[in-house]
């Protein structure tokens, strides 16, 4: 099966965290970052996908276990 997630939050080292964390558990970067300005923060976004060999997608797999 193939997952996909998007990360979203404030431009900062915890945002970098999140998707470090992301990529040491298998992740891959689908694409670059965006980046918009909300008026205070700079908002950064990041998609990324994971494949897991040998089981089936379903609308009940929670994707953060993975």
């Amino acid at each position: 099966m193939k997952l996909y997630t998007c990360i979203t939050g404030p431009d900062d080292e915890t945002f970098c965290k999140r998707v470090s964390e992301k990529l040491n558990r298998g992740w891959q970067l689908h694409g670059g970052p965006t980046l918009t300005f909300n008026g205070e923060n700079v908002i950064a976004g990041q998609a990324l996908f994971k494949v897991v060999e040998d089981e089936e997608f379903s609308m009940d797999i929670n994707i953060s276990d993975y």
